[in-house]
């Protein structure tokens, strides 16, 4: 050992290799009492107090104590982070990234090369399997940024992006939890805390700011109707649902056009507070196809919150309970109800008239309109209002929405 002085700050390694904060300081000595700044949990003697001239704080038994207040801090100001190191030289975060992956596997989360930490990686979700097409669905996340002061952050995050699936996930290197005498250090939760935070959101950055101009859609519409995107991913969209200006749920996409939700997520239309005086409404198939038509001036708008089915049911519409697959319709019934004119603005394709078919049985065939999509060239049409929108321009999208057809009428032209 150094030599030690006595009513002074001193500095030694630690015996228990815990990991080093400052350059060249690793453990506190005062008196006969130890101390470490981060992840050593070393008992320590509970009454001495560790001080001088420029700092203080307190050290407490088996409890992690990192700088606390502004002295604290001023002591060590100039002092540089460094990369933590093991005793033997090898970099202690690669023991991190390495237990994590041990906790993944207890779960059936294979990592390869893919799960680089601080990039996302691709896996296949040992849940879903993902699916007949087994595609790696599994969104991998190890986080690089494993120290900041006296706060551990080195986990591991995983969500499943396939929408019958939604598994999602974190590991932890530094929470210890025994079962069954195993140290296991995860959780596995769908986050229930509905708020922006407890959801991980955060503001649009700019490639996803991009994406949307890319698409005629404007900053002031993407801030109006709150769409933000999961925090440290610049390519996940989260579309957030709102009722009375409260956060009721969220929806994901990807700029691939992968789509999910938590599980356990009501069901609700997109864009709820934009109807809740109207008497005319505009109905499409997607979020963006709803920033859409607010593009054209139309911000009556909503959007489905799922995709549309592949044909229209021979069967009865079914009771409300069992209804599954519409029961947004009847969460917003309040909001549908004082409506007189409905548009049905979706997909011009097989299955987006076919949800507009399905919209149509449970709202009422007398009081909804539809929208005839321009032609694109001799042999097709455009497909939605994003697409007429870019191509087109917010006036033309107008348009075709203003001349909207009698849904009876056009339904009666077709069998003819």
């Amino acid at each position: 050992m150094d030599t030690f002085t006595p009513g002074k700050i001193n500095h030694f390694l630690c015996p228990k290799v815990c990991v080093p904060m400052m350059q060249n300081k690793v453990v506190v000595a005062v008196s006969n009492a130890f101390f470490s700044y981060n992840s050593c949990k070393w008992p320590v003697p509970s009454k001495h107090i560790l001080s001088n001239n420029n700092c203080w704080a307190p050290i407490l038994t088996r409890r992690r104590l990192g700088p606390v207040g502004s002295r604290v801090r001023s002591c060590y100001g100039n002092s540089k982070f460094l990369n933590p190191q093991s005793a033997n030289g090898n970099g202690l975060e690669k023991h991190e990234v390495r237990v994590l992956k041990q906790k993944m596997e207890l779960l059936g989360i294979n990592c390869d090369d893919s799960c680089i930490p601080g990039n996302y990686g691709h896996l296949l979700c040992p849940k879903c399997e993902g699916g007949r097409s087994m595609e790696k669905s599994l969104s991998v996340h190890i986080n690089r940024d494993a120290w900041q002061w006296d706060l551990r952050r080195d986990l591991a995050m995983w969500r499943c992006y396939r929408t019958c699936c939604g598994w999602t996930g974190q590991a932890f290197a530094n929470g210890r939890v025994t079962n069954e005498g195993m140290n296991i250090i995860f959780k596995v939760s769908s986050p229930r805390q509905i708020t922006a935070e407890g959801m991980v959101l955060e503001p649009l950055g700019e490639k996803l700011i991009a994406y949307f101009g890319d698409r005629m859609i404007s900053e002031e519409t993407l801030r109006r109707n709150s769409v933000m995107q999961m925090a440290g991913d610049q390519g996940i969209i989260a579309f957030t649902y709102r009722q009375k200006g409260v956060l009721i749920g969220c929806k994901y996409r990807t700029i691939e056009k992968n789509f999910w939700q938590d599980k356990g997520t009501e069901k609700w239309l997109y864009g709820l507070d934009d109807i809740k005086e109207v008497t005319e409404i505009v109905i499409v198939e997607g979020e963006i196809d709803k920033l859409s038509v607010e593009e054209a001036g139309f911000f009556n708008c909503v959007s489905v919150p799922g995709g549309a089915p592949q044909t229209v049911s021979t069967k009865d519409i079914p009771s409300l309970e069992k209804d599954k697959a519409y029961q947004y319709l009847w969460n917003c019934k309040e909001y549908l109800d004082k409506v007189s004119r409905i548009i049905l603005a979706t997909d011009g394709d097989a299955s987006g008239q076919a949800l507009a078919e399905e919209l149509a049985r449970r709202l009422g065939k007398e009081r909804c309109w539809l929208v005839r999509w321009p032609k694109k060239d001799h042999s097709c049409c455009f497909k939605d209002a994003n697409e007429v929108l870019k191509c087109l321009g917010p006036s033309a999208l107008k348009e075709v929405i203003e001349t909207a057809e009698s849904y009876e009428v056009c339904t009666m032209n077709q069998v003819i």
